[in-house]
């Protein structure tokens, strides 16, 4: 690999790199303006990380185009409980689901994805709790399932709606709590008089009666707590899918409380942290619109200079900016859009069209090899910093080791590009940013260095010094909004972007394998779980393989979509329903992600990974 890197790329000074990135980005901003920049940061790096790399765009480059992967994992979650609650973080930590008398999985598949959260999930089975998992694709959690309801792809809407509606019709919701701490009842009550099992039983492939069941389970129980990952929002309609969930707490009361809530699966290490620090298109640090005028104005005094009050571009829109020619330049620092982008030859195209691409990373990644500069930079052992899980606990990560050879650690990197860009920059320290984001984000004010050495971890909202913390928020029914209440949203049934046709009649999802995380950029380089998992392979049912003549499974097939194909070993999986095929989007000689659609969710600005129409056939081998 590294003698075919030296064919396009020559080692240069740290001195030489830095204002070569430095310059080609500050000329494209002088000649083309400040919206023909952008920058991509990274959930695998700190909080202080993410918060400056935010700053620089937002006070050097001139624009708020600037988003992380969140954009592809949980946007629309973030969109659904921000309009409807007031807050994009989880209600209640994983551990409450071992308080919890019944738990929902829905959309995740947490035995691969999310393996701590399942203990936790599992061992609340063993002590008693019922688990109810809805998902299309039959994963080992199931196993420990009370009710596994095995949804159609992209139904998840009917089947939600089915659910309130028989609550509803059987007075089975929480009156007092929605009278005393909701809006919008009526309209969500008329909403889902539509969806009676009766009609949406085929439609979403569960019965009746256990539509009813689980209805009924759910709001009798005494405390009962929502997990969801990807397969709620990665869809067109994904806000809509994580506004029916929110509905359902809400019409039950089952929020507040211990064992109750709503809990969005966080996928990379501190998506979490990037998010509440500002790397988002739309909002400044701690989810502060950038549209709002006193918001803007807080942070002009606190950054010292104006700032640009329209939203920022997606990552997904801009991929579409470059092809039209509004885009010229980025800094993308530990993302990895040839692989992570949905309609990869759309993005990778995108990328090659760039005047200025700089990359900055641990490895030499497929984004890498369309970059000017590369800037060699830091693992989280090599760094200080703090991290923010899924549960809203800051930790802080000591440095343990150097990093390798010449890489430099990425805040030091971050500074050093924003001093050759033209900003007064003098920060010598992760706790020195540490403090500036304390000022930044209201919510974590409370929360003080000197106190993440001393404790594991610390729980925000942590607003003053010396405060606990809060695990559990919304306790006593109130919520982060103007006027302390939940809203209930209704959501229509909206079908998928693209659906199955006579000439792609296979629906198509991608979705991530134990050993490798996201698009193998750091997994694929450990020798041990590569040889676990060394191949791209297909997963799809054994009828389908016999019905479609592809072979035994020992022979690759070809998977093609409208924009793109790929070929790869078919696995035959009895889990898979009929129809469906699922793939792994971590193997660069077979990226699933050349197939996806880039469809968006209007709300979340997400694509819709999880379902788009391929069809299948033998390769053919020269």
């Amino acid at each position: 690999e590294q003698a075919d890197i030296s064919k396009y790329f020559r080692e240069a000074s740290w001195e030489e790199a830095l204002d070569f990135a430095a310059s080609g980005l500050s000329d494209i901003k002088e000649t083309t303006g400040s919206k023909s920049l952008a920058g991509f940061g990274s959930a695998k790096g700190s909080n202080e990380e993410a918060y400056l790399f935010q700053k620089l765009v937002r006070t050097g480059f001139g624009s708020n185009n600037v988003d992380h992967c969140t954009r592809l994992c949980h946007a629309s979650s973030v969109a659904a409980l921000l309009e409807t609650i007031g807050s994009g973080a989880v209600s209640n930590q994983i551990a409450d689901g071992t308080d919890a008398d019944v738990m929902i999985v829905i959309g995740a598949r947490p035995n691969s994805n999310h393996p701590v959260a399942a203990t936790f999930m599992k061992n609340a089975t063993e002590r008693g709790s019922k688990l109810i998992v809805i998902e299309p694709y039959g994963s080992d959690l199931t196993l420990h399932a009370s009710h596994f309801l095995q949804i159609h792809p992209a139904t998840d809407v009917l089947l939600l709606n089915s659910i309130m509606h028989t609550i509803i019709n059987e007075g089975l919701e929480n009156k007092e709590f929605i009278k005393s701490h909701t809006d919008g009842y009526d309209l969500l009550k008329e909403s889902v008089q539509e969806y009676s099992p009766e009609k949406v039983a085929t439609i979403c492939g569960i019965q009746v009666d256990i539509i009813k069941e689980v209805a009924r389970l759910y709001a009798t129980s005494d405390k009962a707590i929502i997990f969801w990952g990807m397969g709620i929002s990665q869809h067109t309609h994904g806000t809509d899918n994580a506004r029916c969930l929110i509905s359902l707490a809400l019409l039950t009361g089952q929020i507040g409380r211990p064992g109750t809530g709503l809990h969005p699966l966080r996928g990379q290490n501190n998506v979490q942290g990037a998010s509440d620090v500002g790397l988002i298109p739309m909002m400044y640090p701690d989810y502060q619109p950038v549209n709002d005028h006193s918001a803007q104005k807080r942070f002009e005094a606190l950054w010292k200079t104006s700032l640009d009050s329209k939203p920022g571009l997606t990552v997904v829109e801009i991929m579409h900016a470059i092809h039209s020619g509004d885009l010229h330049g980025m800094y993308i620092m530990g993302e990895n859009p040839a692989m992570s982008d949905p309609n990869l030859n759309h993005a990778r195209k995108a990328l090659s069209k760039l005047k200025h691409l700089v990359v900055q990373d641990i490895f030499f990644t497929e984004t890498c090899s369309y970059a000017d500069v590369i800037l060699p930079a830091s693992a989280f052992a090599e760094k200080n910093g703090t991290f923010t899980n899924t549960d809203r606990r800051v930790q802080l990560a000591r440095q343990a080791t150097e990093p390798p050879g010449d890489a430099r650690q990425d805040l030091w990197i971050i500074c050093e590009i924003a001093k050759r860009i033209g900003l007064d920059w003098d920060y010598e320290s992760a706790e020195e940013v540490f403090e500036e984001i304390r000022l930044a984000t209201p919510s974590m004010a409370g929360i003080t260095w000197s106190r993440l050495n001393k404790e594991d971890s610390l729980t925000y909202p942590l607003r003053n010094e010396g405060d606990l913390g809060q695990p559990i928020i919304f306790e006593n029914g109130i919520f982060p909004t103007d006027d302390g209440k939940g809203r209930f949203v209704p959501a229509d049934y909206i079908k998928p972007d693209e659906l199955p046709s006579t000439e792609y009649p296979i629906v198509f999802i991608t979705g991530r394998q134990l050993e490798h995380w996201h698009t193998g950029t750091m997994t694929r380089h450990s020798t041990v779980l590569d040889a676990l998992e060394p191949n791209p392979s297909v997963f799809i049912n054994p009828i389908d393989l016999q019905k479609l003549n592809l072979g035994s499974g020992n022979n690759s097939i070809k998977i093609e979509s409208r924009r793109g194909t790929v070929t790869a070993i078919p696995r035959p999986d009895a889990h898979i329903q009929e129809g469906v095929v699922m793939m792994s989007f971590a193997f660069r000689e077979a990226a699933a992600n050349l197939i996806t659609n880039e469809a968006l969710d209007p709300f979340g600005k997400i694509p819709e990974f999880k379902y788009c129409a391929v069809k299948l056939s033998p390769a053919k081998h020269s």
